[in-house]
């Protein structure tokens, strides 16, 4: 398998040349740097005794209950024990499930945006798929397209709605429209909907909800991935899950148990108490808000309101993060490392991706640095 290195090992060759200073300000990788809830930690620690027991590859009932409870909360959906999937984190589930989707198939094919999250692009790979992607541009409004003959061909679809890096979500009629495609033209369709709990407005939409909208109410050809990495500031916790067709997921459960990703029964009882949690999300979910709302003033530009990025346009990429990190003393992410070239575009060329995941302090000094290098 020929994998492209992740950006941000393109990012330290770009700038191995650069003479390291203290201070540095990284805005270029998307990890919360708010404090994991006490109550997180606290319950690890007092289930550390736990770590005696094989964890159930299946989550505990605990924890498919807590998740359970959090789908209907947040997206007031009901949804069955065996339409839902406890995962180690996100990124496996979104690595494996297209290959456990594919592996049947000749020839296949699996769209995605561009730019992206790089572990599809390694799903693509490792399913032996061909790629379709999905531009996103200023003209399209970052807002993921396929043509009718495109869609004849693909096998698996993904979303990523809320967007990293653009910041742009889908409506709830959008999410409509691609749920009867799916069904129209029989691919599975796959939401990552890991930023869907960080927004300025209004509560971003889940496919599951545009599943039931298109009266899919079985949720066939549908699923939907989510982390508390974001939610929750606990990447390490490495708690998600995917939800929707039980056709499809009765089967993928059974495949897990061989894939032996298990989250550690203390982790799992943490996370638990985590997906329940209301009051730390929202006081997370404001401090985003305040930073995005210091972006748009220092910078003098229109900001999402989903996610806590900024996919600013600087021109030369490259050559503008170089510059930045050598008079500011301030790291950002190059579009162009999270994009691939199609049919001569590349569609991240000339942006940079900004991740506001400090303190309001810490972001105040970046973005007055960021004004100076515009």
């Amino acid at each position: 398998m020929d994998f492209q290195p992740y950006p941000f090992e393109k990012l330290n060759d770009l700038i191995k040349e650069i003479p390291k200073k203290d201070g540095l300000i990284s805005l270029g990788i998307g990890e919360p740097q708010f404090d994991t809830p006490e109550f997180i930690c606290n319950a690890v620690c007092e289930d550390v005794k736990l770590f005696n027991k094989y964890p159930k590859t299946a989550g505990e009932d605990f924890l498919n209950n807590a998740i359970i409870e959090y789908v209907k909360n947040r997206f007031n959906i009901e949804i069955a024990r065996d339409e839902i999937v406890s995962t180690f984190g996100t990124r496996e589930v979104l690595f494996n499930l297209p290959q456990f989707l594919l592996f049947n198939k000749q020839n296949p094919t699996i769209a995605h945006p561009n730019p992206f999250y790089q572990i599809y692009e390694g799903a693509t790979i490792a399913s032996k798929a061909n790629s379709i992607y999905m531009n996103l541009t200023k003209e399209n409004g970052y807002k993921p397209t396929l043509s009718k003959e495109d869609m004849e061909k693909c096998d698996v679809v993904i979303l990523n709605s809320p967007n990293n890096p653009t910041g742009i979500s889908l409506s709830i009629d959008e999410l409509q429209e691609w749920v009867e495609n799916a069904l129209t033209y029989n691919f599975v369709l796959i939401n990552d909907e890991c930023y869907s709990d960080i927004y300025s407005l209004n509560p971003p939409c889940s496919i599951l909800e545009a599943s039931i909208k298109a009266n899919n109410k079985s949720f066939k050809n549908i699923l939907a991935i989510n982390s508390i990495s974001k939610r929750s500031s606990a990447p390490s916790l490495r708690s998600g899950f995917v939800a929707g067709d039980r056709e499809i997921l009765q089967k993928y459960a059974r495949y897990r148990t061989y894939v032996g990703a298990a989250s550690p029964s203390p982790l799992q009882r943490a996370a638990s108490l985590a997906w329940r949690d209301i009051k730390s999300v929202e006081e997370n979910r404001q401090k985003y808000k305040e930073n995005l709302q210091l972006a748009s003033e220092i910078l003098s530009i229109s900001v999402p309101s989903e996610t806590f990025y900024v996919w600013l346009y600087v021109g030369d990429d490259l050559q503008w993060t170089k510059e930045l990190l050598l008079r500011e003393n301030i790291l950002v992410l190059p579009g162009s490392f999270l994009s691939r070239c199609d049919n001569g575009i590349n569609p991240g060329k000339g942006y940079v991706r900004l991740a506001l995941v400090y303190t309001q302090d810490i972001i105040k000094t970046a973005l007055h640095g960021i004004k100076k290098c515009l």
